[in-house]
């Protein structure tokens, strides 16, 4: 989840499928992807939900965030309200989860450091004022994605 425009169905494409573009139409509702990974020597079969950024389609996604075991929230570091945005998207989460979802962030478009608008130092303070490691990945080149589902499927692992 994430504002409109961050990359999400761009992450999850390159992810799932390994393909990115450049001229990806916006997400109307939500898309899912299945991906089969191995994670600490177990062969996980993971279902991600690409839910669409757009305020008219709110009531649509947050029926999709009630039975997530966890939740990755998207910024884009060339947009600084996209970052600002955080807190609001973690208000939804806190409203249509559980308390105990595990939760990262995903900073979108780190091949564009040159473009970057969301200062490191505030990313850092984010992550340890809130407690939810943010890990930068970009959709573009690929780096990052991977780790950053392993991360989260090692914590799910764990927690089953």
């Amino acid at each position: 989840m994430g504002d409109t425009c961050v990359g999400k169905s761009c992450l999850l494409l390159r992810f799932s499928d390994d393909i990115f573009t450049e001229n990806y139409t916006t997400t109307i509702g939500v898309d899912f992807r299945f991906k089969t990974m191995m994670v600490n020597d177990k062969l996980t079969k993971i279902q991600i939900w690409d839910t669409a950024g757009q305020e008219r389609y709110r009531s649509i996604t947050t029926a999709y965030y009630r039975g997530a075991a966890a939740i990755c929230v998207c910024f884009d570091i060339t947009n600084r309200e996209s970052f600002g945005n955080l807190d609001m998207w973690f208000d939804e989460v806190g409203k249509y989860t559980d308390n105990d979802v595990d939760k990262i962030v995903l900073a979108n478009k780190c091949d564009l450091e040159e473009e970057r608008k969301v200062r490191k130092e505030e990313v850092d303070n984010f992550e340890k004022e809130h407690g939810i490691k943010i890990m930068n990945v970009s959709a573009k080149t690929g780096e990052g994605i991977e780790n950053a589902f392993k991360f989260i499927v090692e914590k799910l692992i764990k927690k089953k």
